[in-house]
C-alpha cells in the first residue's frame, strides 16, 4: 500500500475549484492579483485634454463583439468572446482563457464629452480616448435695482 502525505489545504483548494467553477467568477487566491472571468483588467489615466482607458481584451474577432458606452460620467465596456475551435471538455488539460460575455463598468476622474470619443482595438488591447469638458467660462450676472 503506497503511502500518501497528508495535505490538510489540498480539500479546501478542490472547494475553491468547485465554487470557481459553480460561479464563473475566478476567484482569484489570497495575495494575488488575477482577474476574474468576464471582468477585464483596465488602466485609466489622463491628460490635460483627455481620459484613455486601455482595457485588456484578447480574442475580440469583430468590432461588432465590443460594446462601449458612457453614461453619467461611467465608462461601461461590454461584449463577447467567441471560442475559434470546440474542444471535448475530456481532452482539455487547462483551461484559463476566458470566452463568453464580459462587462466591466468603471467611473472616470473628470466629466467627459461623448462627442468625439475615439476606440481602437490592437494586439488584445482595447483603447478608449475621451476627450475631457472643457469647464465653462464664469459668466457675470448683472443685478437689476429698481
Amino acid at each position: 500500500m503506497a503511502l500518501i502525505p497528508y495535505e490538510p489545504f489540498r480539500m479546501l483548494d478542490f472547494m475553491r475549484k468547485d465554487l470557481d467553477h459553480f460561479f464563473d467568477t475566478g476567484l482569484a487566491p489570497l495575495g494575488t492579483h488575477e482577474t476574474r472571468y468576464g471582468v477585464p483588467r483596465i488602466d485609466i489615466h489622463e491628460s490635460e485634454t483627455e481620459i484613455v482607458a486601455s482595457c485588456d481584451i484578447p480574442g475580440l474577432e469583430k468590432k461588432e463583439d465590443v460594446h462601449i458606452d458612457i453614461d453619467n460620467n461611467v465608462l461601461t465596456i461590454s461584449g463577447t468572446i467567441h471560442r475559434a475551435n470546440e474542444i471535448k471538455s475530456e481532452q482539455m488539460h487547462r483551461q484559463e482563457r476566458f470566452f463568453g460575455r464580459f462587462q466591466r463598468s468603471v467611473s472616470l476622474p473628470s466629466s467627459v464629452s461623448e462627442e468625439g470619443v475615439r476606440a481602437s482595438y490592437k494586439n488584445g488591447v482595447l483603447e478608449v480616448h475621451m476627450p475631457k469638458m472643457q469647464p465653462s467660462a464664469k459668466k457675470k450676472i448683472d443685478v437689476d435695482f429698481h
